[in-house]
This record gives structure tokens, C-alpha cells and sequence, in this order.
């Protein structure tokens, strides 16, 4: 059985901040994996490249290419985006996956640490969401993924600032539908839940924190990587030309239970 047509994104460009290890790294290699060329961004562009050679390096079926650019510096976000497409071609598909955590009670968290915390999380999908959109607006089409978070929706001491950058970024991404839906371009949401990387490890090796997480999702198990690849190709692909300003959660149903 062939895939059906609608799911079909192959020969697409994507850009995906973030992207040089844990969930972008993932979503990247899905994508790339789906015959999309692809760019990765960060600001380190030796770890740009070591995972561009990771992801095949060019050397597949789709190219890899990498972007070196601080998301959180508008005009640096503009010249990055211009060079990229000047090299690449234009960019179909954003995926805003540049993030932080930084954990600490609210009562102790610095301005400096908020201050990060929301450039990171949000104001860097504002810029990089911009300068794509008035790129994508005078095409007539564009998929935009904001990378939300289960805190967009419910959070645990220790971690406001991030929920509050998630939950913002939740309307942010509706914002960027209605104000962007009538040139052709879908903004969506992909929210997930625990997902097992290398940032959560401490978290994951935590015992008594790894039971709370099976215990509290139905599906009984940390997530992977990977459980984030098939929705973000959904959202992605023609299947979703009438879906935006959705979150769609990929949670093990964490947010459905109490």
C-alpha cells in the first residue's frame, strides 16, 4: 500500500530552529526522512554540522543544510532566513523548536533568567514566524509548527516561567492563524508531553519522578522522540490545509486525565 497523496511533503524545504540535538534533531530526521530538504539551525555551527552529517549531510535522497543564527537577535534572524533561501530555496515549512527550561522556585528566578527564558521559548517564534511569513505571504502557501508543550496547558512548581512562555506560545501560534491564514499559510501547535532526551535525563533518572510520569500518563511510559514525528508530518503535509491555530498534544493522554 502506497501512501495516500495527501500526507506526501517530499521535494519541500523545512527549517527547524534548535535542531541540533534532542526533539528538533528528531523532528529534522523525520523530515528528512519524508524527502524534504532540510535546515537545521543554532548557534553553534560545529554542532550544526556534526548533526548534518548525523542526518546524511546532503548525501540522501534530500539535502541537509545547516544555518548558524542566534533566533533570539531579529536582525540576525533576517539575514539568516535571507541567506538560507538564497542558498537553499524558498522556505515551505517552519518548525519553531528553539527552547530552554531553566528550573527554579518563582520566588528565586532572576530577571535574567526570565529574560531568557522568554526570548528562547517566544520571542524567538515571533521573529523567525515573521520573517517567514512575509516570505511565505507573497507565495500564497506556508506550514508553520510552533513546538508547545504540555505546560502551554497545566504546570508543577518549579517551572512557571517556562508554562507561562508555552502558554503564550499557544496563542501566539493563534495569532499567527488568524492574522496569517488568508494568504495560505497553516499555524499550528505541537505540544508534547515527558519525552525522554538528553535534557531530561536527570528527570528520567529520577526515580521517584520517572514513577510519577508512568503513573500519571495512560499510555504508562515516557515519551520518545520519534511518537512526535508522525504529527508533525501531519501538520506539515496537504492533510492539514484546513487545520490551524490547533495544538495538537502528543502527550500519552496526560492532558485528558486528572
Amino acid at each position: 500500500m502506497t501512501t495516500h497523496p495527501l500526507f506526501d511533503i517530499a521535494g519541500r524545504t523545512a527549517l527547524v530552529t534548535g535542531s541540533s540535538r534532542g526533539i528538533g534533531h528528531a523532528l529534522a530526521r523525520g523530515l528528512v526522512e519524508a524527502g524534504c530538504t532540510v535546515v537545521l539551525n543554532g548557534r553553534d555551527p560545529r554542532a550544526l554540522e556534526k548533526a548534518a552529517a548525523d542526518l546524511g549531510g546532503g548525501t540522501g535522497v534530500a539535502g541537509v543544510h545547516t544555518a548558524a543564527f542566534d533566533v533570539t537577535d531579529g536582525p540576525a534572524v533576517a539575514a539568516g532566513i535571507a541567506e538560507a533561501e538564497e542558498r537553499v530555496g524558498p522556505i515551505d515549512i517552519l518548525v519553531n523548536n528553539a527552547g530552554t527550561q531553566h528550573r527554579a522556585p518563582l520566588l528565586e528566578f532572576t530577571d535574567d533568567a526570565w529574560r531568557q527564558i522568554l526570548d528562547t521559548n517566544l520571542t524567538s517564534a515571533f521573529l523567525v514566524g515573521r520573517e517567514a511569513a512575509r516570505r511565505m505571504t507573497t507565495r500564497g502557501h506556508g506550514k508553520i509548527v510552533n513546538i508547545c508543550s504540555l505546560q502551554s496547558e497545566v504546570v508543577r512548581p518549579g517551572i512557571a516561567p517556562y508554562a507561562a512562555t508555552k502558554g503564550a506560545l499557544k496563542m501566539l501560534t493563534k495569532g499567527m492563524c488568524a492574522d496569517w491564514g488568508r494568504y495560505g499559510i497553516q499555524v499550528n501547535g505541537l505540544g508534547p508531553g515527558y519525552i525522554e532526551t538528553e535534557l531530561t535525563r536527570p528527570l528520567v533518572e529520577d526515580e521517584e519522578f520517572s514513577a510519577w510520569v508512568r503513573g500519571r500518563t495512560p499510555a504508562g511510559r515516557w515519551g520518545r522522540t520519534e511518537d512526535l514525528i508522525g504529527a508533525l508530518l501531519y501538520l506539515a503535509s496537504p492533510a492539514a490545509d484546513f487545520v490551524s491555530g490547533q495544538v495538537l498534544y502528543v502527550d500519552g493522554g496526560m492532558t485528558s486525565v486528572l
